[in-house]
This record gives C-alpha cells, structure tokens and sequence, in this order.
C-alpha cells in the first residue's frame, strides 16, 4: 500500500494535533448543551473515534450509511442506506463528516436532520474540506485541513473500499487508481 501514496498530506501526529484543537472548539460551544454526534460512514468512523475521545462531554451517538461517491467522483446522487434517523428532537447536533467535496452529501444530510428530527441545531464538522467551487452552498462550521483538488485515501477515506486504514492522508498514485478501478 505504501507503494501506491505519491505524497503524504498530513501525519498521523499533525491529524492528531489537529483533533486535540477541534475537541476544545466543540466542547466549549456544547459545554451544558444536550449533543448528540452523528457520524457519516464509512469514511468518519475513525475521525471519529479520535475526536470523540477528546471531548470530554456527555453525548449520545448515532451513525448514518450515506454514500455518494463512485471511484474518484462523486455521482451527484446522494444514497441513504438506512430510512429510520435517531431522535434528536430538542438536542443539538452535530455531523460528522470525513470531506467536504461538492457539498451535496453534507446538505442533504443537514436537510434531512433539519426537516425531519426536531433538533434544537445541527451543525457541521468535517476533516477534510476540499477547496473546490462547490455545487451547493455547503460549508462546514468545524474544518480540520484545507486540502487541494486531489483524490486523498487514508485515515477512514478510501478508494473502492482500500486504504482506510492507513494512519495518514495522502494521495493516490495514477497507476494505484488505474489498478484498483472497478
């Protein structure tokens, strides 16, 4: 797998770095807030884990399947695996996302939430934010890293289901994306 990353974006220590800075920005907005975290999966789930331990908060957690990607595009369709959401009704939420692309995913999601659960708020944090004109108005209220128009793998993200496990993010090489294309 190493083979196939042309450059590292950011280490693990930099992620980590990163997190430890969000998690005092969330806890101090949700100190004596009722919050519930919904993370979007699969590509959050270990953004998640870390950024969660360092909010020393009581909140509840809930989790969306929620894909729109094919390859190294999104599909502009936005696919909800599960119909049912949690009952956030009168708390405050807050997304979890691992890219802020073309702001199609998170904005469905948010709308969703924000029609249909009662939420006292719903907010945004992402790890990633690409910084590409995006197709919605879509912005994230908690950013970890800017990132350039490149395809990124690792640290949940992947590419056709391979790479979420590096503990870094980089990006893919050509021959990496061709070899492993569906």
């Amino acid at each position: 797998m190493e083979a196939d990353i042309a450059r590292v974006l950011f280490r693990e220590a930099a992620i980590l770095g990163r997190l430890d800075e969000l998690a005092l920005q969330i806890t101090s907005d949700y100190r004596d807030r009722e919050l519930t975290v919904v993370a979007i999966l699969n590509g959050s789930f270990i953004f998640m884990a870390d950024l969660l331990r360092r909010v020393p908060l009581p909140l509840q957690l809930d989790s969306w399947s929620v894909s729109s990607y094919h390859g190294t595009k999104t599909s502009g369709t936005i696919q909800f695996r599960q119909t049912q959401i949690a009952d956030v009704r009168g708390r405050h939420v807050l997304l979890l996302d691992d890219i802020l692309d073309s702001g199609l995913t998170l904005q469905a999601i948010r709308d969703r939430m924000e029609k249909e659960s009662g939420a006292a708020s719903v907010r945004s944090c992402v790890l990633l934010r690409k910084m590409v004109p995006r197709t919605c108005p879509m912005e994230a209220d908690y950013v970890g890293f800017d990132i350039p128009d490149e395809f990124v793998v690792g640290y949940g993200l992947d590419y056709n289901e391979r790479y979420r496990n590096l503990p870094y993010i980089g990006i893919l090489t050509g021959e990496a994306i061709r070899r492993n294309a569906r």
